[in-house]
């Protein structure tokens, strides 16, 4: 399977909530309904409304699995309003938002080629701090995703009434 890294734009914002709706219905089939609940991401107006700012405010990538899009991510100079609880790193980074694949492509290394491209063009920019931020409950999966990934645990916070359970990452690029 050949992968390749391509800019995204407006037109793609369909196939990013495909792939966020992907991953809800593989969370869900999991019983795992604490990171993005039980219902398709696609019909939240604050989601497609997010997925669209970012987009704006940066530069969203989409992998293709032979020509067909696969995974996303959307890189910006900052992260969200909902982390301004947080102190600033301190220095320049590149942040990144929804990152997510369509789960079809579970496995083939989506994602770690878009988080590669991520460091890169971090690194490109003169930049050396890339960071994200994850679901940090239930069974820790996704931040051992990314600590695969040659990111390093940061800041864990918790959001929102329910205190949804977060963790920041960073890699230095």
């Amino acid at each position: 399977m050949e992968i390749t890294i391509r800019d995204g734009g407006p037109d793609d914002v369909p196939a990013i909530l495909g792939m966020l709706d992907s991953s809800v219905e593989w969370l869900v089939s999991q019983g795992r309904t604490g990171q993005w609940g039980s219902k398709p991401l696609s019909e939240s107006p604050k989601t497609v409304e997010s997925v669209v700012r970012y987009m704006e405010e940066g530069a969203v990538f989409i992998a293709e699995a032979d020509g067909v899009a696969a995974a996303t991510l959307t890189l910006t100079d900052a992260p969200g309003a909902y982390l301004s609880h947080l102190p600033p790193p301190g220095e320049p980074e590149r942040y990144i938002h929804w990152l997510a694949s369509d789960r079809r492509f579970k496995g083939h290394g989506v994602g770690a080629a878009l988080l590669a491209h991520a460091a890169e063009v971090t690194r490109d920019a003169g930049v050396a701090l890339l960071r994200v931020d994850c679901y940090a409950g239930a069974d820790g999966r996704l931040v051992a995703y990314y600590e695969a990934q040659g990111f390093s645990p940061t800041q864990s916070y918790t959001v929102g009434e329910n205190q949804w359970p977060g963790q920041v990452l960073a890699r230095r690029v």
